[in-house]
């Protein structure tokens, strides 16, 4: 099988890496570095960026969203406290998260109007 040159030049550039991913934690071989080879360029390894965490709010279950275990309307905070105009987590913050898609949707109203949880 035949790689495409942009697959060649981010195999020489790039090596897997463990990596930190907000509301998760720590997967295994789950991201990408710059290799030894191109220290020089590293922003990681530059600025020791190494002790910045991001803070996550404890009303925020982004992370049990992003694994699959909870839906967005399954988040007190959800249409509430978190909102795409003010969010607490990564779903919500991206057009793309789960959280803000519900929340496009129509999905968080039933909070509003029966003042209880959605079961959407």
């Amino acid at each position: 099988m035949y790689k495409r040159q942009a697959q060649r030049v981010i195999e020489q550039v790039f090596e897997v890496r463990d990596r930190q991913w907000r509301g998760i934690g720590l997967i295994p071989a789950s991201g990408w570095g710059l290799r030894a080879e191109y220290a020089e360029f590293d922003a990681e390894r530059r600025w020791d960026v190494s002790g910045i965490r991001p803070q996550e709010s404890p009303l925020c279950i982004a992370g049990q969203i992003l694994q699959g275990l909870k839906k967005p309307h399954d988040c007190a905070a959800f249409g509430v406290h978190c909102t795409p105009e003010s969010p607490l987590g990564a779903t919500m913050v991206s057009s793309e998260g789960a959280c803000a898609a519900y929340y496009r949707y129509g999905r968080h109203l039933e909070n509003y109007e029966l003042g209880i949880k959605s079961r959407v």
